[in-house]
């Protein structure tokens, strides 16, 4: 009898969640359409190798490995806080659906300690792998080219002085490793995320994260054999692929015709390098982070990248469905 009232209410339950989520598919979910277009089940591995053993003493999860993933994701294609996260993914049916309506959602504490925990046992590169690998076998390896270039991750500064000590003289550790850093007359305190994009299905396909001191040109993102378009900032540093960078002019040495042409021609090509960027920032809203420490920046830009990618593959599919 007890069985049987239990059934009937689980049976209740669903019929009413799935009334209710029928609704808001007709108006449309993003997040289910998204939701197929990888292989979620190959990044369990990766997450469960987190952790030491499987018992409840060695750090297990109360969470299931996929649901934690997705649930950094919710958070960043909606720049929510860990709270924000927790609050929305319990009221909205439509998160609950990309979660597969897990018995139990996250809360705030247990989404901090897993962001802590992938910086621990350093497997955010392994994920971001996992992905370009996804991608190559949909077919969307770079033929035509990548544009490296770099954008301004913004931070707290604490209440330091510009010129106080930072990194390991620091005396707080909310401070210890953003930079100073200045563009024409602007300053911007913080780090970097330099990134390439393939030209043709503009995916980010590597990314770095560096503080905001530290010059472009000191990153090479493009791989041997490849065309790699970057601007003026780059200019007179050797590439490991085909240099196309764009020329600058320097003392009693003014541009040629020839050289501002090839110039424009670069800048058009390299044009899609910035929508990644205006995603991350307008959309996202991850142009100003609230953890200062590299690592946890670093973990913060995966995800964003991580997010734009899936993002591209959902318009990439709208656009050969319309096609």
């Amino acid at each position: 009898m007890i069985i049987y009232i239990f059934n009937s209410m689980y049976n209740l339950n669903n019929y009413f969640i799935n009334k209710q989520y029928a609704k808001v598919e007709e108006l449309g979910d993003r997040l289910a359409d998204i939701d197929p277009l990888i292989d979620w089940e190959v990044f369990r591995p990766i997450i469960k190798s987190m952790y030491d053993n499987q018992s409840e003493k060695g750090g297990r999860p109360n969470n299931d490995e996929i649901v934690m993933l997705k649930m950094l994701v919710l958070q960043t294609w909606y720049g929510l806080s860990d709270f924000e996260a927790q609050k929305q993914a319990n009221d909205r049916i439509s998160f609950l659906k990309f979660l597969g309506f897990p018995d139990k959602v996250p809360d705030q504490s247990t989404i901090w300690l897993f962001r802590e925990k992938m910086i621990e046992n350093k497997i955010d590169d392994a994920i971001w792998e996992e992905l370009q690998k996804q991608l190559d076998e949909k077919g969307f390896k770079i033929k035509k080219g990548a544009i490296q270039d770099a954008t301004f991750i913004t931070t707290d500064p604490g209440h330091q002085k510009a010129d106080e000590p930072r990194g390991e003289q620091a005396k707080t550790r909310r401070s210890k490793d953003g930079a100073w850093t200045k563009k024409g007359e602007k300053s911007f305190f913080g780090f970097k995320l330099h990134t390439k994009v393939d030209m043709e299905h503009q995916f980010i396909r590597k990314i770095e994260t560096t503080a905001a001191n530290v010059h472009d040109s000191q990153i090479d993102l493009i791989d041997k054999g490849e065309v790699g378009y970057k601007d003026k900032g780059y200019f007179g540093v050797k590439s490991k692929g085909y240099d196309a960078t764009m020329d600058k002019a320097t003392r009693n040495n003014p541009l040629s015709i020839r050289q501002k042409l090839r110039n424009k021609r670069i800048a058009r090509k390299r044009s899609p390098g910035e929508r990644p960027y205006a995603v991350i920032k307008n959309i996202f809203h991850n142009a100003h982070l609230k953890v200062t420490t590299l690592p946890r920046i670093a973990v913060k830009n995966m995800l964003s990248c991580f997010s734009y990618n899936l993002q591209q593959l959902h318009t990439i599919k709208k656009q050969n469905t319309t096609h």
